[in-house]
């Protein structure tokens, strides 16, 4: 019951911030929600005995997203400072972590430190960015619509599926509840719940135009089902990957939830670990084929 009603509370919240917010406020909102999961993620680090620099990669995350909330507010410049940050970070963390490590006494912790916090910036950071990415394309709000329901059609099916029906173990080394009943159940209902979205589309757009969560309608053609179909898939294993890395962090760390803020779904990082890695799989692929998937003017 403390699931879905934590569902029920979240859901909506989510639509509307996908629908109405700027991208700047967007862009602020995922950045919080980033944050809070490398609070969590960062716990998690440290159950494998190794002492992580915390509030140096809070630190770093806040002024990512920081820079991302101003480019995104100031469009024009936005792009080419979004992709100067994202490069100046990827590839200068490290050196800044082993830098601070200089002033620990153990420096046999330094680079263990240094590793288990940098993953949190590709993990958790720029993951998560992706949204963003996906969040200012032309008719963004579909885009990010699309890889939420996949996503959550997913994870609904794989656990009612899975917990009715399933017998045949799917990792049970890292997951011991997952099954291929319930992993082949979420690729199901992530390519029906992705069909009857870009079926509906015009009507989708239409409606939330009349009811002022959007501005204008788009304009969305004929799209083949099979292409609707192998993009649905795709997003989908890719979240079922995901969650699958993240009881692989947890189980390591030795505990259960990454967390308790979510009642029913543990914390932060169990809500979004299947995003972790469907959101960059989506943007590449509406990056690749987005004229054909949306075929938009």
């Amino acid at each position: 019951m403390k699931r879905v009603l934590t569902a029920v509370i979240l859901i909506p919240l989510v639509l509307l911030a996908v629908f109405l917010a700027p991208n700047w406020l967007f862009t602020a909102l995922v950045g919080a929600v980033a944050l809070l999961a490398t609070i969590e993620y960062m716990t998690l680090a440290a159950g494998y005995g190794y002492e992580p620099f915390r509030f140096l990669t809070y630190l770093l995350v806040v002024t990512f997203y920081g820079i991302l909330v101003w480019a995104t507010g100031n469009p024009s410049p936005g792009g080419v400072v979004v992709l100067l940050t994202t490069i100046f970070f990827f590839t200068m963390a490290p050196f800044i972590y082993l830098c601070a490590g200089m002033a620990r006494s153990d420096l046999r912790s330094v680079l263990p430190g240094s590793a288990v916090s940098y993953v949190a910036l590709p993990y958790i950071a720029f993951s998560l960015g992706c949204l963003i990415f996906q969040r200012i394309m032309v008719a963004g709000w579909f885009l990010v619509l699309f890889t939420f329901l996949v996503i959550w059609m997913g994870d609904t099916a794989a656990y009612y599926v899975g917990r009715s029906f399933g017998r045949l173990k799917f990792a049970p080394a890292i997951s011991p509840k997952k099954t291929w009943e319930g992993a082949i159940a979420s690729g199901f209902g992530s390519i029906i719940v992705g069909i009857l979205l870009v079926n509906f589309a015009p009507q989708i757009s239409r409606g939330l135009t009349n009811i002022h969560l959007l501005k204008s309608p788009e304009f969305f053609a004929d799209t083949p089902m099979w292409i609707t179909a192998l993009v649905a898939l795709a997003i989908n294993i890719a979240g079922q990957v995901g969650d699958l890395l993240e009881s692989l962090i947890k189980r390591g760390a030795g505990v259960k939830d990454s967390g308790s803020l979510l009642p029913g779904h543990g914390g932060i990082l169990d809500r979004i670990d299947a995003l972790l890695f469907a959101a960059p799989v989506a943007l590449l692929i509406f990056g690749a084929v987005r004229e054909h998937f949306l075929r938009l003017p």
